[in-house]
C-alpha cells in the first residue's frame, strides 16, 4: 500500500519482520510440542528456543539461491541455532508454517482494526443520541419524502456498523485456525494429536479437512467482512457528500485554517474526506473478489492464492484501517446547520406531509385511497412557487371542509411522524434493536 493510506499499525503488524516472527513462533511451538512427546531430543528444543533468531536481510539473500522464501527463512534459522537447527521444521511442509502464522496474523490484524472500529461505533452513537429530534427531510430517489430526524439516520448508519462488527467478530473466529498435517493434509509425518497439542498452544482450531493448505474460503471472509465495513462507510459518505451539496448544505466537513478547497475558487469547501472513503471502498471490494477467485485451487494445493494474498490481505487491512481512523476524523469535525435542516423541509410548502393529508382523507371521510391520493396529489402538484400547501388547503371551499384547523395543524406540525421516529429511537438506545 502506498504511504498516503497506510497506518502505522497495520505497516507494523504486515512488514516483513512480522511475518517472519509469526512464522518463528509457530516454528518454535511445533519444537517444543515435539519434545514434550518424545520426537526430538528435549535438549535440542532448549537450545532452539535459547538461540533461534533470523534476519530479515540474510533470508532475501539465502532466497537469491533457494527461490523459495520458506526454505531461506528456515535456512537462517536453523544457521543461527547451529547442529540442533536440523529439528526446526522436522516434518512440516511449508504451507504449514505459512498458513498456521497467516492465521496468528489476520487475527491479530482483526483485533486491532476492531480496536479503532468500536471508536467509531461509540461517535455515531453519540450522533444519533445527540440529534435524535434534529428534523430533517427524508429523500427517496434525491426527492423529499416524508420528515424524519439526523439522529434517525445516523442510528441507521450504526445500526449497519454493528452488523458489520458481528461479521468481522465471526470473521476473525473463522481464520483462529491451525495447519500442520503435512505435505497433502493426511499427517503422515506428524499425528493429529501433534496438530492438536500445537494448536492448543496457539490458541487455535485445528482445520478439520486441510489439503496443503488451509481453505481459502476462510481468508475470503475476512476480505469480504472488510468489504462490508467499507460499503457501510461509503453509504454514510455517499449521504455526507449529498447533504453537503451547495443546494442542500445540511452538514459541512471540518475545513481547518489554511486548508484550501479549489486552486482556482478560492470559496469552495469539498467534502474531501467523503469522496476519498468513497474511492477507497471501490478498491477495497476489489480485494474481496480476489479473495473469493483464490478459493478453487488445483487438487491439493497450487501457489495461486499466494502472490494475490501477498498483496491483497495487507492492502485490504490497511485501506480499512485508514478509512476507520478518517470516517472517524470526519464526524469529530463535521459541523451539522440544524436551522438549514428544519428550513429544508419548508421548501417546496409543507409537502413533505402529503401521506398524512392522505391517511386523514381515508380514515375520517372514508374515502377510496384512489380519491384521496387524487385530491392530495392534485394540491401538491398545483402549489405556485412560494405557496403553502396548509394555506392552499384553508383558503379552498371544498378541502377547507375537509381538513378542519386542528387536524391541519396537527399534521404540519409533524408530531405523528416525530413521535414514530423517538420511539424506534427509545428502543434503538436500550439495545432492543440491537440484538
Amino acid at each position: 500500500m502506498i504511504e498516503r493510506y497506510s497506518t502505522d499499525k497495520m505497516t507494523a503488524l504486515f512488514s516483513a519482520e512480522s511475518r517472519f516472527q509469526y512464522m518463528t513462533d509457530v516454528e518454535v511451538a511445533c519444537v517444543q510440542v515435539q519434545a514434550q512427546m518424545g520426537i526430538i531430543p528435549r535438549s535440542a528444543a532448549r537450545d532452539i528456543e535459547k538461540k533461534v533468531r533470523f534476519q530479515v536481510s540474510r533470508i532475501n539473500e539465502i532466497e537469491k539461491t533457494t527461490k523459495h522464501d520458506v526454505i531461506a527463512f528456515v535456512s537462517n534459522l536453523a544457521e543461527n541455532v547451529g547442529p540442533n537447527g536440523k529439528y526446526i521444521h522436522f516434518g512440516l511442509t511449508s504451507s504449514d508454517v505459512l498458513d498456521t502464522a497467516l492465521s496468528l496474523q489476520l487475527s491479530d490484524a482483526l483485533n486491532a482494526l476492531m480496536h479503532d472500529v468500536l471508536r467509531l461505533r461509540k461517535k455515531m452513537f453519540k450522533l444519533a443520541t445527540d440529534h435524535r429530534q434534529t428534523v430533517c427531510a427524508g429523500r427517496t430517489h434525491g426527492i423529499f419524502a416524508e420528515i424524519t430526524s439526523f439522529g434517525f439516520k445516523m442510528a441507521g448508519f450504526a445500526a449497519e456498523l454493528d452488523r458489520n462488527i458481528k461479521r468481522l467478530v465471526l470473521a476473525e473466529k473463522q481464520i483462529r485456525i491451525c495447519k500442520l498435517s503435512g505435505a497433502v493434509g493426511t499427517s503422515s509425518a506428524l499425528s493429529p494429536a501433534f496438530e492438536m497439542k500445537v494448536a492448543k498452544k496457539l490458541n487455535l482450531q485445528v482445520e478439520k479437512f486441510a489439503t496443503q493448505v488451509v481453505p481459502r474460503d476462510r481468508h475470503a471472509e475476512v476480505l469480504m467482512s472488510l468489504a462490508f465495513l467499507a460499503a457501510g462507510f461509503e453509504r454514510l459518505a455517499l449521504e455526507l457528500r449529498h447533504l453537503q451539496r451547495s443546494e442542500v448544505s445540511e452538514v459541512i466537513e471540518g475545513f481547518s485554517k489554511g486548508q484550501k478547497g479549489s486552486s482556482a475558487m478560492p470559496h469552495k469547501k469539498n467534502p474531501i474526506s467523503a469522496e476519498n472513503l468513497t474511492g477507497l471502498s471501490r478498491l477495497l471490494r476489489s480485494y474481496a473478489l480476489a479473495g473469493l477467485e483464490n478459493i478453487p485451487l488445483w487438487h491439493e494445493r497450487d501457489i495461486s492464492h499466494s502472490s494475490v494474498e501477498r498483496v491483497a490481505l495487507p492492502d485490504a487491512f490497511q485501506l480499512a484501517h485508514y478509512m476507520t481512523l478518517r470516517l472517524t476524523d470526519l464526524l469529530e469535525k463535521i459541523y451539522i446547520d440544524t436551522e438549514r435542516m428544519k428550513k429544508n423541509t419548508e421548501l417546496l410548502g409543507g409537502v413533505l406531509y402529503s401521506s398524512h393529508l392522505l391517511l386523514h382523507l381515508v380514515e375520517k371521510h372514508q374515502m377510496s385511497r384512489e380519491k384521496a391520493y387524487e385530491i392530495v396529489q392534485k394540491m401538491a402538484h398545483e402549489l405556485e412557487p412560494g405557496e403553502s400547501l396548509i394555506k392552499k388547503i384553508r383558503s379552498d371551499r371544498y378541502l377547507s371542509e375537509l381538513f378542519d384547523r386542528k387536524t391541519l395543524d396537527e399534521i404540519f406540525s409533524g408530531k405523528r411522524h416525530m413521535a414514530s421516529v423517538q420511539q424506534r429511537m427509545r428502543l434503538y438506545l436500550k439495545g432492543d434493536l440491537t440484538k
